[in-house]
């Protein structure tokens, strides 16, 4: 199986319009369009009854302390974890692409609603949902896609892992909330195929230049 995209190449940066934030001479980031990309597939295995699609950055921050702080910087040594930005489910086995914006388009404070999403397929809660948790301004549930928005002050370069899973299930058995972790569980078993593509992308100048 092959997964593609017509709004990056495999590797490349990420043009900023997929992005939660751009950078922002004056403010450091300011929000972006935050459109999901274009995504296609081919190559299919027969037997596949749904696809599962998950985006993951692997180059978050273990600690927030130094964080989009003035006069700090966020180590590239430090250790990282996983943060999802989207989590979509029960995509029908008839579907071979996702077009650009088809399911997000600017920024929703407090996110955007779900599971629901169109032609019968299921969002998950991304990981904004923590990092806005306490924020009276974003505070919320945020399903579906939302782009990068990497520390302005991290020397690391991030990148963002697209990986479309072919299955032998019409639809997910989640057991617990729409979360990573959970869907993640889920798939096990039933797993045909597997395609993976990566992008890029930094708010700190400095990783840029």
């Amino acid at each position: 199986m092959r997964l593609f995209s017509d709004s990056f190449a495999d590797g490349a940066a990420i043009p900023a319009k997929y992005a939660f934030a751009r950078i922002d001479p004056r403010t450091h980031i300011s929000l972006s369009d935050n459109l999901n990309p274009h995504l296609a597939w081919t190559n299919v295995p027969p037997g596949t009854q749904s696809f599962v699609l998950i985006c993951h950055d692997p180059d978050v921050p273990s600690s927030g302390e130094d964080v989009n702080q003035d006069g700090k910087l966020v180590p590239a040594s430090l250790p990282r974890v996983d943060f999802y930005h989207w989590l979509l489910l029960d995509i029908p086995s008839t579907t071979t692409a996702l077009a650009e914006g088809s399911h997000s388009s600017g920024v929703t404070p407090g996110g955007k609603s779900g599971p629901s999403a169109p032609h019968g397929m299921r969002h998950g809660i991304n990981d904004y949902t923590a990092w806005f948790a306490g924020d009276p301004q974003m505070q919320g549930d945020y399903y579906g896609y939302d782009g990068p928005c990497p520390p302005w002050n991290d020397e690391r370069l991030h990148h963002y892992v697209f990986t479309l899973y072919a299955l032998d299930l019409p639809a997910l058995d989640i057991a617990g909330e729409l979360s990573g972790k959970s869907i993640l569980a889920a798939l096990d078993g039933h797993i045909l195929a597997q395609a993976s593509l990566s992008g890029t992308y930094s708010l700190n100048p400095a990783v840029l230049a």
